[in-house]
């Protein structure tokens, strides 16, 4: 081998120098402040890795306390103060990491390296930055979480469930600039088991006459037989209104109409809430949007407007139709050339097709446009402390099927409705969804009323015509298929199918 093949001692020099760099990048990587107390500033260095090895220390902590008492993990996750203290302290570590990252290159001593230098450089520059970066995003989730928490998830609900059962009334507002109040255009609750997350869906129409109060409500003594007005204009959807109206009689109650409803319905159906769960209805798109939109397989066309509105154009049937925030919206509100009944199945289809497409991976990676949606737009009094085991329920219920019932004609008329058919309905469902839960899977349907097959939905057309196809037309193709409006079906994808 001659002379010239062999490295100069400049050359071996710069090749040392450039693998120190190496390694002191590495070992900041790994264990920041290591590469200082190894190449110099030890007291940086120390101070760097005693933070480093208390971060460490609390994620542990946190990791045993998560496999120990999972509920206890979540309720201190989800505090604002811990979301708002974890959005300075990752900022702050972001930033001294990147710096001991720029202060292991200057202890490289990267002059020495000839050449490699600028690569040295240039690495080291790029980590930085991509700690940097990593911690701002990192603290802004955790701002979005803080804010999320705080302004949605007010606690005060009713923990435990009642004969087995966590009840949830889900409330759609719908205020409207030329009407005053509030009014609940839709009402369901979800009775969830506590044990399998099996769920039913009852749906009451906006239009129910003579709902009850109980007699611990403030507004009995008003309405002892019921809430009814000579001109029928006392509908179930205005009590949150009424409520507004005598909001002296609801003593120490921070949202008089919100509890009237709550009483109300669960005085109707004979159950007891836990929670409730309220949507402004005008922020309902950008939550769908934030979720990335909802697919679904649609009977019939949908207008989009209508009323005092204009038709704007049809949302198309099909199967697999997915629907960004916008057409969602219209798909669960438009009333034109429907029935109240009709538009009640399409609102379930929407709560149907968003429990199971919202999945925890959906959740996590768009959390931040959820955070932003949900936080002026939702309203919920489950506290943080159950977070967890409403999630696993949720994720469990997932599997299984949503059944449904709708409390519309022919089963009770609106203007003077059966209660007790009502009740009765309630608990023979609940008792058929129990079954299931036991392994009886032929468990008799509800005594009240039969079970009756619900409509076809549209037929689909081949999967590459369904793709070219618009979502949205001027016109709308003439079917005989329709949203079922039965008041009981096994599973909500019997009225429109959920992909």
């Amino acid at each position: 081998m001659s002379d010239a093949s062999l490295p100069t001692p400049r050359q071996r020099s710069e090749r040392i120098a450039f693998r120190r760099g190496v390694s002191l990048l590495t070992l900041t990587l790994l264990a920041p402040g290591s590469a200082q107390v190894i190449a110099g500033g030890r007291g940086l260095g120390r101070f760097a890795l005693r933070v480093w090895l208390a971060v460490l220390t609390t994620l542990v902590a946190f990791v045993a306390l998560a496999v120990a008492r999972r509920d206890w993990a979540l309720a201190l996750y989800a505090h604002p103060i811990t979301q708002w203290v974890a959005s300075v302290a990752v900022l702050l570590l972001g930033v001294g990491w990147a710096l001991l990252l720029l202060d292991a290159w200057r202890l490289s001593r990267p002059r020495q390296m000839g050449r490699r230098g600028f690569g040295m450089a240039l690495l080291a520059a790029l980590l930085a930055l991509g700690i940097g970066f990593g911690s701002m995003q990192a603290s802004a989730l955790s701002r979005s979480q803080a804010e999320l928490f705080g302004a949605v998830f007010g606690g005060g609900g009713t923990i435990g469930a009642h004969d087995g059962r966590i009840n949830v009334l889900l409330l759609g507002t719908d205020a409207e600039p030329d009407r005053p109040g509030i009014r609940t255009d839709t009402m369901m609750v979800a009775s969830v088991s506590a044990t399998t997350g099996r769920t039913v869906l009852f749906s009451l129409p906006r239009n129910l006459q003579w709902a009850p109060f109980p007699k611990s409500s403030p507004l009995h003594g008003l309405y002892p037989n019921g809430y009814w007005c000579p001109d029928q204009s006392c509908l179930l959807n205005a009590v949150h209104s009424e409520a507004e109206k005598h909001a002296a009689l609801f003593s120490g109650v921070k949202d008089p109409g919100l509890q009237a409803t709550r009483d109300v319905i669960g005085e109707t159906l004979g159950l007891k809430i836990n929670y409730y769960a309220m949507v402004d209805m005008r922020g309902f798109s950008s939550l769908v949007d934030a979720l990335g939109g909802v697919t679904l397989d649609i009977a019939k066309a949908v207008p989009i407007g209508g009323g005092s509105s204009k038709v704007e154009g049809y949302i198309q049937p099909g199967k697999g139709v997915h629907l960004d925030g916008f057409q969602a919206l219209w798909f669960a509100r438009s009333r034109e050339g429907a029935s109240d009944y009709e538009r009640m199945a399409r609102q379930k289809c929407v709560v149907n097709a968003l429990a199971k497409q919202a999945t925890p991976l959906n959740v996590v990676t768009r959390f931040t446009e959820l955070a932003r949606a949900g936080s002026s737009m939702v309203r919920t009094d489950v506290p943080t402390t159950q977070l967890a085991h409403l999630a696993e329920l949720a994720d469990a219920g997932r599997r299984l099927p949503i059944a449904s019932v709708s409390f519309a004609p022919p089963l009770i008329e609106p203007v003077k409705p059966d209660l007790g058919l009502i009740r009765a309905t309630v608990k023979d469902t609940i008792k058929a969804s129990v079954e299931l839960d036991r392994g009886t899977p032929d468990a008799p349907p509800t005594p009240a009323e039969p079970v009756v097959p619900a409509a076809p939905v549209a037929s689909a057309a081949p999967a590459a015509s369904a793709k070219a196809k618009p979502v949205v037309a001027k016109t709308a193709p003439k079917t005989n298929a329709t949203f079922s409006e039965e008041r009981q079906t096994e599973d909500l994808t019997e009225i429109c199918g959920v992909s």
